[in-house]
């Protein structure tokens, strides 16, 4: 099944991007630098070894490789080829056929399939996959790889018995647990599609996603665990069955082990015994392989449809020389089956590394994350800003309380990770464990600025520009910009950028959502700079930029500031334009249990922003409120926010059910009209 060595590479050069990583920042201290053991270990290292030795193609750091990858974009995508030495069916007949965008067609004439690369020369007794979950559920469960890839092919085997062939849709409204990781391989090895959901949604909002698909298989759990708590979904269950008519069949795995009443259900010990040995469904290059949906915040959630062969390539990429896994590694982002990064999880088995997947609430115990990490012997923890700030405010010493000499890296991701937090994980968690910050999202499944094991780290900045992407920093007029802030652009394709949106025959949607502001180059919604020496600083979303009288500011600089202050728990701010040319910019705080919103501390948060931030990003309000709201991923909702203030009916722009606490909404909603729609 292996297709072999080189092949023909097509695709046009193109002129040296500016923006190019660097390995030393000049004038900027890093807070953490590779040891040289590690750099020579890393396996970029070995793949840049590789290139010299095979290709003849010689790099004198990784600013220098990253800058042949965007420029020989159809030689680089080849050489990751034949360097993983992917699992093919047949071999392409060229690398790229035209590198434009939308529309870049990628290795035609190959067939593969996602799930050949994961069981790929694995050891047999080789632990493939651990699940944790709170205290009160299940209990530590392992899976080897033989036993991972019986019971995908056992599972398979059942999706096919009950109608499943390429092309249809299989969905999953379940917690991450073992059952999830089987049920999509299971998916794709038939060359399905897989969507799913985590069990946080409400029935409702999980039609809304799944529901778009018409699939015809549903796999749900009875309920999960969070925060010390059983959550029954048989009524979820029930509601999702009746409201999605196309459903064939449906099987049940018994988190909770609670009685259903339907005889027509499949049971998960049914639907995953016996011994079939697994037979995977080659599949063109851009055969679709998963749907993973927009967050919703901005009307009815996008299908973002990936292919196999895109989707491969790029995690192979990402797990390998972004992250550094290998064989022997332990794996671990906490995540949610809702998000990219659970996607991002799973890829961690295409290079042979151990994955984790957990059902809980990371803060139950309030140092679950930890104690998992050092019973697991962790390699690559990853985890968000929001948790870290959290610890580092409840004043935790992970590295005292465990062992976790074995954790090498620590990922991050979901927004930006104030620069002070790299020094409280430098204290607390290890002097030697990388930070990695990363940047991208459920548009490319990856990440397009990260880490490198290579190359320094630098408080509050992602150092580096991933490999293959053209990434580039642009004004209005389409000029690229250095040391300035401006849009996040691509300028040349990705192979795991989407193959199109589901129910967008015309493509239209997909166009106007990531062309419309720079014909031809990927416009990917984030306010960014790039340093001259090749860092990424993220400021936000450029859709809900402030832009107070012209002067273009982040949201991320006015968060990193104030929630320092011990009696923030969290902070929002907006920018309402109205009709009449005027413009409002107020910051909601969340505060800390009994404290109260008085001058003193006003004028703390307005000092703290002007010292740290500037003057001109000082509110024109600080209101005190209950809850910020967020996505279920976890980003605030700043653009549905400010929509609400400036008087837009919010169920025409948003869906309530997209975000963590829905009735959080009314707070703003019954101020918006207080207010009458704009400013006192």
């Amino acid at each position: 099944m292996n297709m072999g060595s080189d092949f023909t590479v097509l695709g046009r050069n193109a002129p040296l991007p500016s923006t190019a990583a660097a390995d030393t920042p000049q004038g900027s201290l890093p807070t953490w630098q590779p040891s040289r053991g590690r750099q020579q270990e890393a396996n970029v290292e070995v793949f840049r070894r590789w290139l010299a030795i095979t290709r003849g193609e010689k790099f004198d750091d990784y600013a220098d490789l990253q800058r042949w990858s965007t420029t020989e974009i159809a030689s680089f995508w080849a050489a990751l080829w034949s360097f993983f030495d992917v699992a093919a069916y047949s071999r392409p007949n060229c690398v790229l056929v035209e590198e434009t965008m939308p529309g870049a067609e990628w290795f035609p004439g190959a067939t593969l399939n996602y799930v050949d690369q994961v069981f790929r020369d694995r050891l047999a007794d080789g632990t493939a996959v651990i699940e944790e979950c709170e205290p009160g559920g299940p209990g530590r469960r392992t899976l080897s790889w033989e036993q991972l890839e019986r019971k995908v092919a056992a599972v398979a085997s059942t999706l096919r018995g009950n109608g499943v062939q390429a092309g249809d849709r299989v969905v999953g409204y379940l917690p991450n647990t073992i059952e999830t990781v089987i049920s999509f391989l299971a998916t794709a090895s038939l060359g399905a599609l897989w969507a799913s959901c985590g069990q946080e949604y409400l029935a409702a909002a999980a039609v809304d996603r799944l529901g778009q698909l018409d699939p015809k298989v549903l796999i749900a759990a009875d309920g999960y665990r969070y925060a010390g708590k059983s959550h029954d979904r048989r009524d979820a269950i029930g509601y999702i069955r009746t409201n999605i008519t196309s459903l064939q069949a449906t099987i049940i795995v018994p988190r909770l082990e609670l009685p259903m009443e339907d005889s027509g259900l499949i049971e998960w010990s049914q639907a995953s015994a016996g011994n079939a040995p697994l037979q995977t469904v080659p599949l063109p290059f851009d055969h679709p392989l998963w749907v993973l949906f927009s967050s919703g915040t901005t009307g009815r959630p996008k299908g973002i449809v990936h292919s196999h062969g895109g989707v491969l390539l790029e995690h192979l990429k990402s797990m390998s020389f972004h992250l550094d896994l290998a064989p022997g590694d332990v794996y671990f982002w906490y995540t949610s089956p809702s998000w990219m990064m659970w996607n991002f999880q799973v890829a961690g088995l295409l290079v042979g590394a151990t994955i984790i997947c957990y059902d809980g609430s990371p803060t139950h115990p309030a140092d679950a994350i930890w104690g998992l990490s050092e019973r697991n012997r962790v390699t690559f923890l990853g985890t968000s800003p929001g948790y870290l700030q959290a610890c580092e405010k409840d004043d935790l010493s992970p590295a005292l309380t465990y062992d976790l000499t074995s954790l090498r890296t620590l990922g991050v991701t979901g927004s930006v990770l104030p620069a002070r937090s790299n020094a409280w994980v430098a204290n607390r968690v290890g002097a030697d464990v990388q930070v990695a910050s990363m940047t991208g999202g459920t548009d490319v499944v990856s990440a397009v600025a990260t880490a490198v094991p290579t190359v320094p780290v630098h408080a509050g900045q992602i150092s580096a520009l991933a490999l293959g992407a053209a990434l580039e920093s642009w004004d209005k007029d389409g000029r690229p910009l250095i040391d300035e802030v401006g849009e996040l652009v691509l300028t040349k394709p990705m192979p795991s950028m989407p193959v199109r949106f589901w129910d967008d025959p015309s493509g239209e949607r997909y166009r106007c959502t990531y062309f419309d502001g720079y014909p031809r180059v990927w416009q990917h919604g984030d306010w960014v700079t790039i340093s001259g020496h090749g860092t990424v600083t993220v400021h936000g979303r450029s859709d809900a930029t402030l832009n107070r009288h012209g002067v273009r500011m982040g949201s991320a600089d006015i968060y990193q500031a104030v929630e320092k202050l011990p009696q923030i728990r969290e902070a929002l701010v907006i920018g309402v334009e109205y009709a009449d040319g005027t413009y409002w910019m107020p910051l909601f705080v969340a505060l800390t249990e009994d404290t109260i919103l008085n001058d003193d501390l006003i004028c703390a948060i307005q000092d703290i922003i002007r010292k740290e931030a500037s003057p001109r990003h000082i509110p024109d309000e600080i209101i005190a409120t209950p809850a910020i709201p967020h996505t279920r991923t976890g980003k605030k909702l700043e653009i549905p926010i400010k929509k609400i203030f400036q008087g837009v009916d919010i169920n025409t722009i948003f869906d309530p059910q997209s975000t963590d606490d829905a009735s959080v909404l009314q707070w703003y909603i019954d101020l918006a009209a207080r207010r009458a729609g704009r400013p006192e």
